[in-house]
């Protein structure tokens, strides 16, 4: 059982929600409660509604970019990440925009979206498909004009030559975008022998990336048989295909270095593990040869008929020597017993009263004991029986008081 400290207990804690790929990028709504503006430049304030609070910061950095000045009871939206605040052991909202509450039917439609698709589980983990480690195929549904493919592509190539590009030009923006980027993830898919899709397009406004915050495409990401990766914008962008995707990029150039390892960095690092197996080879050789000079040096291999009978032989004399012992020593227990219970018995022996001086009385024909002098009368014959012979008897007389009752 290992047991952590409380640093490490609140670094784990700090790890998992940094991880979560939702509470990376959250949107918040409530009112603002104790709001201070540090000397620093930095935002410190509490978000809550009628059932709960929580801690936020906006550090300077960011602050910059809010447009008015919060103040306690404001109603507002933020947008940041959950993260630990080490220090105390709590959690807390980092901002990184805010923006009054009620402004932005887009965000309105995409935080409904967002959390219809949610329910549905279109962004599960375990719908995420793997990214293959060196796809030989890779499918691009971008903008064929601007800098974006031609990016990718560079990067592509530059990384693992030889790799092949499919194209499938589409609009990334206006009304006629969503179901065009949504037939080429579809038309991929048909092709067949494509090991992954790359699906975005480079950086603009919430009105100029809407497309990939619709429904139809979406489902075509999640319906894919093809891993996906979405780049969609700059690193701070997020979208619903970054959400259903089975991976994000920051920016189109972030995926192209997702897509594809760079060989010489693969190269570098199949060559330490060539010299490491190589090492390990060695050593393990090394160690099991020293073994084996150690067991063909040992008695066992050298005089091999001793150690396996002459120990046998030995256990057995050691086994009989007990065994012969441990029979003499319960005769001997036996015959104790026997002198003890013998002795009892002598004791209680009629034979042995006999020899202490007393007499058994019996009729004449020996068939009763008397014990009585009233059962016999003056001229019967009686036995008297000795320790040593045998008396017979005429009674002349009789009294029944003995020694012990006179006295």
């Amino acid at each position: 059982m290992r047991i952590l400290s409380v640093s490490e207990l609140t670094r784990h804690i700090k790890t998992l929600l940094e991880e979560d790929f939702l509470l990376a990028n959250v949107w918040v709504k409530g009112e603002i409660l104790n709001f201070k503006a540090a000397s620093s430049g930095h935002f410190y304030f509490t978000l809550k509604d009628e059932h709960s609070s929580i801690k936020t910061v906006m550090f300077r950095s960011k602050r910059r970019a809010v447009p008015f000045r919060p103040e306690n009871g404001m109603a507002v939206i933020v947008r940041g990440y959950v993260s630990v605040f080490e220090r105390d052991g709590s959690y807390q909202l980092y901002a990184e925009e805010m923006e009054p509450d009620g402004v932005g039917a887009l965000y309105l439609a995409f935080e409904q979206l967002k959390e219809r698709l949610q329910k549905e589980g279109l962004f599960d983990r375990k719908y995420k498909k793997a990214l293959p480690l060196l796809p030989r195929r890779i499918g691009i549904v971008t903008s064929p004009t601007g800098a974006v493919i031609k990016d990718m592509a560079e990067i592509i190539k530059r990384r693992w030559p030889g790799r092949e590009i499919i194209l499938v030009p589409v609009q990334v923006q206006g009304e006629t975008a969503p179901p065009a980027i949504a037939r080429g993830i579809q038309a991929l898919n048909r092709i067949g022998d494509i090991d992954l899709i790359i699906v975005g397009r480079g950086g603009g406004s919430i009105e100029e990336l809407w497309a990939f915050n619709t429904e139809v495409v979406a489902r075509s990401i999640f319906d894919s048989a093809i891993p996906v990766i979405s780049a969609v914008g700059h690193e701070t962008d997020f979208t619903i295909s970054d959400f259903v995707a089975d991976a994000r990029a920051a920016t189109p150039s972030a995926a192209a270095e997702m897509a594809v390892p760079d060989r010489r960095e693969m190269e570098r690092y199949l060559q330490t593990l060539r010299t490491r197996l190589l090492r390990a080879m060695e050593k393990t050789k090394g160690e099991y040869g020293k073994r084996l000079e150690a067991c063909l040096r040992s008695r066992v291999f050298a005089r091999p008929d001793d150690t396996l009978f002459g120990a046998r032989q030995q256990a057995l004399d050691f086994l009989g020597h007990r065994l012969v012992h441990g029979v003499l020593g319960i005769v001997q227990r036996e015959r104790g017993r026997l002198s003890v219970l013998a002795g009892c018995l002598q004791s209680l022996s009629p034979l042995a009263t006999l020899a202490r001086g007393y007499s058994i009385c019996t009729t004449e024909d020996g068939g009763s004991v008397v014990t009585d002098a009233a059962s016999v009368r003056s001229g019967d014959r009686l036995n008297l029986r000795l320790h040593r012979g045998r008396l017979e008897c005429i009674v002349e007389g009789r009294d029944r008081t003995t020694d012990l009752e006179s006295a």
